[in-house]
């Protein structure tokens, strides 16, 4: 056996709460999983017991990784055997992701609601945690479980290697091959360091900027009818606030009927742009271009072309235009609209 804590009494030893895991290599989930049960109050000291003797293993408060049982009554969290196959949508159909879980997923499924509220002090009932409940699955814990349960992200043979992801940083803090020492006790501690950090830094990003961010994006969805009649305009109150990804979302969420077209927001000279929104969230294709006899024209030309006062430019390809005026970048939405292709009409009676 081997353990992470210095000699203490065999009394003391007997009542400390301990988080078993396999000893040899680690990897990335392991020690994920290893890292956010020590954020709980419950295992904040416990012991971590690296071992294959399930003996020892027997004696452990939680198991993780080891032991071939996954069976939360016994807090049992292995996903090595072959009769395991769960995801987060299996166990929580709710949810949507189906990629196979890791001892990290299986963790981060069970206990993430409450780490999340210990590292955020949010309520577990607050919707804000379970947004980012949703999004630290889906942006950190989803690829740690892809990884080492060896999905593929895509088909086919890469292009190139990427050898940075957390997972890969994990796996090099063990021993090298040839290394006459191979205790990876200090390898682990640095490892869940390594982890603890990334996931704590990813979490404030999300609570401290998303987060936020997110909030403005529903305010002015929720008022896009103040700002043009069609609903198809969007005013943010400031700009250099990340919104397409919850554009996205809120659409879904607030049952948008009239897909978005347009978001304006200022910019740091304290002009307006207005920016058409993509036809979905990995494409450059427009859900409606500016007007192509716009698109490479500036300046007093374009005020000229368009008719409308203060124009600065419209990008060569479409997707973005500017104007010295919140009026002028309405207007220039306003305009796009009325000159879009109607669509057609289906007569019901026929």
């Amino acid at each position: 056996m081997s353990s992470l804590v210095p000699e203490m009494s065999e009394e003391a030893h007997k009542a400390r709460v301990r988080i078993g895991t396999h000893n040899g290599t680690f990897h990335c989930d392991e020690v994920l999983a290893c890292f956010l049960l020590r954020q709980l109050p419950e295992y904040k000291d416990a012991e971590i017991v690296r071992s294959r003797d399930s003996s020892l293993l027997a004696e452990c408060d939680v198991v993780v990784d080891v032991g071939g049982e996954y069976n939360p009554s016994v807090q049992r969290y292995d996903h090595h055997q072959r009769s395991f196959v769960e995801s987060f949508n299996s166990l929580c159909s709710e949810k949507p992701w189906v990629t196979k879980l890791s001892s990290a997923g299986l963790i981060y499924l069970h206990f993430g609601r409450r780490v999340l509220a210990e590292l955020t002090q949010l309520k577990q009932e607050d919707t804000q945690l379970e947004v980012l409940y949703g999004k630290m699955y889906e942006n950190f814990v989803e690829e740690v479980d892809a990884v080492d349960n060896g999905i593929s992200q895509r088909d086919g043979e890469a292009r190139y290697s990427i050898t940075t992801t957390l997972s890969a940083r994990v796996g090099a803090l063990n021993p090298h091959w040839n290394n006459k020492n191979q205790d990876t006790e200090e390898g682990f501690r640095k490892a869940m360091a390594l982890v603890g950090a990334e996931f704590q830094d990813r979490l404030k990003y999300y609570m401290n900027a998303w987060l936020p961010a997110r909030d403005i994006v529903q305010q002015a969805v929720q008022s896009r009818y103040q700002v043009d009649p069609s609903g198809e305009i969007v005013s943010l109150a400031q700009g250099g606030c990340p919104w397409k990804e919850h554009l996205f979302a809120l659409e879904k969420e607030m049952k948008v009927d009239v897909p978005i077209k347009f978001l304006m927001y200022p910019d740091q000279n304290g002009h307006w742009r207005v920016q058409c929104v993509p036809a979905g969230p990995n494409t450059f294709q427009n859900r409606l271009s500016l007007l192509e006899e716009w698109q490479g024209v500036r300046d007093d030309a374009l005020s000229k072309l368009s008719g409308i006062p203060d124009c600065i430019f419209v990008h060569a390809s479409g997707f973005i235009g500017g104007n010295k005026t919140q009026d002028g970048a309405l207007e220039m939405a306003k305009r796009t609209l009325q000159m879009a292709p109607k669509p057609l009409q289906t007569n019901k009676n026929l």
